[in-house]
């Protein structure tokens, strides 16, 4: 051998000859069953390909490849490992001069055959895999880099490549259930086809540019389409871990864009299907959040969403067509609840791990989707409708409280921005108990900064709160600018959130913690006032009732201001305060414990069927609260009005405005508007008509105004100026005239102690001109 290779080096031209002769020799012995000679030559062939890498060797390296393909052929395993050990041996060699015209086709169908063996014999079975296995990684070695070889990245390949290297690895994971005795353990370790699968996909994903992920990915999704293993979603997950780590960092977009297409493309698939794919998205996306992620973001909630509200029609429905039929797949609800649960999960999993500026957007992306019964954001009619309508309100507010937990935002304005909180706070006045719960626990999240949260979820009076060791910060000028902004509507609505029938404990508890936090969050001396005003409204709608609230709602309210007024008064510090509240505390303690919290938010509430005689000792006196806190500095005289919430144009949206509030309104209106002498015309009757009559009218109002409005617009556009200024001018001596009629109606000269000034002959007396008589210049009037 030494003597060959030593004249290998000393005349490059014999090389080809020497493997052709060589290969000839071995072709004949493996024919002829003389597998010593074939080892023999197989030695040979080997030395000189390691020894010569002179520029005449890819005639050798074609006859080198020849014999190790027919190596492969060979029925014996022993044989198939010898021509696969040396394909190994030949990959790690650096070739010094390209070659054009060879091809890898056969190795990589050859490999990945070996890779699926199913050998009788076990310890065979693994060998012929193991090879088969570094086979593959040496197709890879030798091709990847190089661009004038076949293109091993090509779906031809990867479709053949991919799933050889998943089904080791899967189906060793079953092997590995049957778990080796600890002395077989480290032998086994070296004979694991798994370990070795994972290293090479490892390696293969590792190497794969911009433009070769997708080729790498789809066969991935396949191979787990194929075998059915989305449900356990074990593997999947475990496969997806080992991709994510192993690409490079700003490709991982590229993955999650493949799973998302893969999800709508399974969008009728069974529950369990989507829900494994979701899961294996949930664990991708978190993986692919510290890289760069980039577009996808709103793209992957975007599709989430969608999935979500197809769930929702498959739960109604029943069938993934919208009617069922004989060959319509039947849909089981607790599978699609499932999947709902699995996509809420993902949502906030992937939103916790993004920066600040890109959740505000995702969380306003989310709040856009949510169905609101308004003119701008219109609602499915009918029973069907209502139910998808709820699903999905209950869904998306669900993923936005999953996006806005653990949400950190120094600046409130920005954390709940007006066109997101007019939304969120629309949605509070929805009659569904469930849909107000959940807006309360986000608005909670927003303004819960500091991980005060959880302190208050149990409501209670205690002497000392010191011992809840609350982290309290001063508030900030951008947080005093957002409650001057928004305070009276977080207000509105917290006060019309107290006055719902249907509310439980858990709506109590969240109306104590939203009152708590922004007590300690938001708070300024104004703030503090309104709260206290707004407390001791809620307990007047308790006292009054007008409402015809539960025993247990009354109750609860007398317990949720305790609650509140002893932690207030604590946090300012005012020893008057502070002595008012625990002496009324202390006497419903004596006679009244069915109005504190201790009695009413337990398993088995204590209560008063009688709550109409209620004696002034067991109420918060606001008389009482405003003179002590307007010794200390705060503003007595806005402490002394009560607070009354302002009607807007959101209560349309309850859907509970009764018969007498609109006749009430409607008299309150007309009283405002008519002169004090004018004969008072009778209400008309309202009836079911009249307020189909009232909508239909509205709606033609509207469009009159619409179509008004663009006649305006048009005519400024297109009308010569001098029409304009006339229009002016004629607009402004109009307007000029019915202020002097509304002046000679309304003033008068002021009245003298003689009676009126008359002069010699009888007529009235004429003073300087009035300032309402001057004529002002037309600017004036504009």
């Amino acid at each position: 051998m030494e003597k060959l290779t030593f004249y290998a080096l000393s005349a490059p031209e014999k090389l080809d000859r020497i493997g052709a002769y060589l290969s000839e020799r071995l072709i004949r012995d493996v024919g002829r069953h003389r597998y010593g000679y074939v080892c023999i030559a197989m030695e040979a062939l080997d030395q000189l390909l390691m020894a010569c890498h002179c520029q005449s060797i890819n005639l050798f390296v074609e006859s080198f490849l020849k014999m190790v393909a027919k190596l492969l052929e060979s029925e014996k395993p022993n044989l198939q490992i010898l021509g696969t050990n040396s394909f190994v041996k030949f990959a790690n060699i650096e070739e010094d001069t390209p070659s054009y015209h060879r091809s890898y086709d056969f190795f990589v169908s050859r490999f990945s055959e070996m890779c699926h063996s199913s050998h009788d014999d076990l310890e065979i079975k693994t060998k012929i895999r193991m090879s088969g296995i570094k086979g593959l990684q040496g197709v890879v070695r030798k091709t990847v880099n190089d661009e004038l070889q076949a293109n091993i990245w090509d779906p031809q390949h990867m479709d053949k490549i991919v799933p050889s290297l998943l089904f080791n690895l899967q189906h060793v994971e079953e092997a590995e259930s049957r778990s080796p005795s600890p002395l077989q353990a480290p032998e086994k370790e070296k004979e694991n086809p798994a370990e070795l699968a994972e290293r090479c996909l490892r390696e293969l994903l590792g190497r794969a540019a911009f433009g070769n992920i997708k080729n790498a990915i789809k066969p991935v999704l396949i191979h787990l389409d194929n075998h059915s293993l989305w449900e356990p979603k074990v593997f999947a997950i475990r496969c997806f871990k080992i991709i994510m780590y192993s690409i490079q960092p700003q490709h991982s977009h590229l993955v999650i864009q493949q799973l998302l297409g893969h999800l709508d493309a399974n969008s009728r698939s069974a529950a369990t299907v989507r829900a494994g794919i979701v899961e294996v998205l949930s664990e991708a996306s978190v993986i692919a959040a510290t890289g760069s992620v980039g577009p996808t973001v709103l793209e992957m909630f975007n599709t989430l969403l969608r999935q979500l509200r197809l769930s929702i029609d498959y739960a109604l429905t029943g069938s993934y067509d919208g009617a069922i039929s004989l060959g319509t797949k039947i849909i089981k609800e607790h599978e699609e609840r499932m999947f709902q649960e699995a996509v809420i999960k993902t949502i906030g999993s992937f939103a916790s791990t993004l920066p600040t500026y890109q959740r505000s957007e995702v969380i306003l992306f989310i709040m856009s989707k949510v169905p609101l019964p308004s003119l701008q954001h219109p609602v499915e009619a009918g029973r069907t409708g209502e139910n998808r309508n709820r699903l999905t309100q209950i869904m998306l507010l669900k993923s936005l409280l999953q996006v806005s937990t653990g949400f950190q935002c120094n600046n409130m304005m920005s954390a709940l921005p007006s066109n997101f909180l007019d939304r969120l706070l629309s949605t509070a006045l929805m009659e569904d108990a469930e849909i107000r719960l959940f807006v309360l626990e986000i608005l909670i999240s927003f303004i819960d900064r500091h991980g005060n949260r959880h302190k208050f979820s149990t409501i209670s009076t205690l002497s000392d709160i010191s011992v809840l060791k609350l982290k309290v910060d001063k508030c900030s000028r951008q947080d005093t600018v957002f409650m001057k902004k928004h305070s009276q509507q977080l207000y509105r609505h917290i006060y019309l959130s107290c006055k719902e029938d249907t509310n439980m404990q858990k709506h109590y508890e969240a109306l104590y913690g939203l009152l708590a936090l922004i007590s300690i969050e938001l708070a300024n001396e104004e703030v503090v006032v309104d709260l206290i005003r707004l407390v001791l409204a809620v307990q007047d709608v308790a006292q009054v009732n007008e409402e015809n609230l539960p025993v247990y709602n009354r109750c609860a309210l007398y317990a949720l201001g305790a609650a509140y007024l002893n932690l207030i008064s604590q946090l300012t510090t005012v020893p008057a305060f502070c002595q008012h509240i625990h002496e009324v505390i202390e006497t419903r303690k004596k006679e009244a414990p069915y109005m504190l919290p201790e009695d009413v938010f337990v398993e088995r509430p204590r209560l008063s069927q009688n709550l109409d005689g209620v004696v002034i000792e067991f109420l918060f006196r606001q008389s009482k609260i405003s003179e002590v806190l307007g010794g200390s500095g705060y503003n007595s005289d806005r402490l002394c009005l009560p607070y009354i919430p302002q009607l807007t144009d959101e209560d349309r949206l309850s859907k509970r405005r009764s018969i007498g509030e609109t006749i009430s309104l409607q008299v309150e209106v007309e009283s405002r508007n008519s002169p004090e002498k004018e004969e008072r015309v009778p209400a008309e009757e309202i009836t079911y008509e009249t307020l189909k009559k009232a909508i239909v009218d509205s709606v033609a109002v509207e469009e009159q105004e619409r179509e008004r409005r663009r006649q305006v617009v048009e005519k400024f556009q297109k009308a010569p100026f001098e029409e304009i200024a006339a229009h002016c001018g004629a607009r402004a001596s109009l307007l000029q005239s019915k202020l002097n009629q509304i002046f000679e109606i309304t003033i008068r000269p002021p009245p003298s102690p003689s009676g009126t000034i008359t002069a010699a002959y009888g007529q009235p007396q004429n003073h300087s001109i009035p300032v309402y008589e001057m004529k002002f210049p037309d600017l004036c009037v504009y």
